[in-house]
């Protein structure tokens, strides 16, 4: 039997992370920026440091294990590792009071999670690490249990991060893994490779690593805010038998593109694997 759906999510809805590294922090400090009424966080992070460096970035005093005070969150945003999932639920469990769960914890199926929580309202989200600088990108899926006001509620708290979208096959999400979870080191990939070959052309490396960057942000925000896809933008750029045509007749004589796709299959094969536990 289904329990009743939460609030409609606001900054004083109570909000408990389970697990307090880098994404969490990136969550917290998403929330708190956005006006969420500190006192209505709690915290549970094992680890000495990851505490401390809550309390120094975010002013919140994080718990060393879990306690009585879970009882008032209303959602509960899982942030540990996937391997240590599991074991951190049972120190948790007698102090629930029917609250939306959210994982951000790669690779765990809802289904592994319902059984392993009780509960059958349940949203998992898939971010990715520009959500530290407010630049993330999410995708969430909920399974049929969760309500129109809690699907709201899980959006609020990850776009406090970035942008988001939802799937409705969570099998969608082990394709976003390979995307724009793993994606970021696909940017920086290329970043590297651009910075050497800058460096290799005779500029110095922090010449070549700005140029880099620069040329991604711009060109990511052109791609953002026109309504012309890749391949056009690309175009507009490409005269016939100038430099940026020579660059890419190169990309394409060695099928760079070809083995990008391959490389991102390999990724989403890898996010299956790993969700099969």
């Amino acid at each position: 039997m289904n329990t009743p759906s939460i609030p409609a999510f606001s900054p004083t809805t109570p909000v408990a992370f389970i697990g307090g590294g880098n994404m969490a922090s990136a969550i917290v400090g998403g929330l708190l920026r956005q006006g969420h009424a500190p006192d209505q966080i709690e915290v549970v992070e094992p680890w000495l440091p990851a505490r401390e460096a809550l309390q120094r970035q975010h002013g919140l005093r994080a718990h060393e294990a879990p306690g009585p005070f879970l009882a008032r969150a209303r959602i509960v945003l899982w942030a540990v590792k996937p391997q240590m999932f599991e074991a951190a639920i049972a120190p948790t469990l007698a102090h629930w009071r029917d609250p939306l769960h959210l994982s951000v914890a790669a690779g765990i199926r809802s289904d592994r999670l319902a059984a392993w929580l009780g509960s059958e309202r349940i949203v998992r989200a898939m971010p990715n690490t520009p959500a530290l600088v407010g630049k993330g990108m999410s995708a969430l899926y909920a399974r049929c249990a969760v309500s129109e006001v809690e699907r709201a509620s899980a959006q609020a708290v990850m776009a406090s991060t970035g942008d988001c979208l939802w799937v409705e096959a969570e099998d969608q999400l082990d394709a976003v893994t390979a995307l724009s979870g793993s994606g970021p080191a696909y940017v920086f990939y290329f970043l590297e490779a651009m910075t050497q070959a800058g460096t290799a052309m005779g500029l110095s490396a922090e010449q070549a690593h700005q140029l880099a960057v620069g040329t991604f942000v711009g060109a990511s925000e052109l791609a953002r805010h026109s309504a012309e896809p890749p391949a056009t933008l690309r175009a507009r750029v490409t005269s016939e038998g100038g430099t940026t045509h020579a660059a890419l007749q190169s990309l394409a004589q060695d099928g760079v593109a070809d083995k990008f796709t391959r490389a991102m299959l390999a990724a989403r094969q890898r996010a299956h694997e790993l969700g099969q536990g």
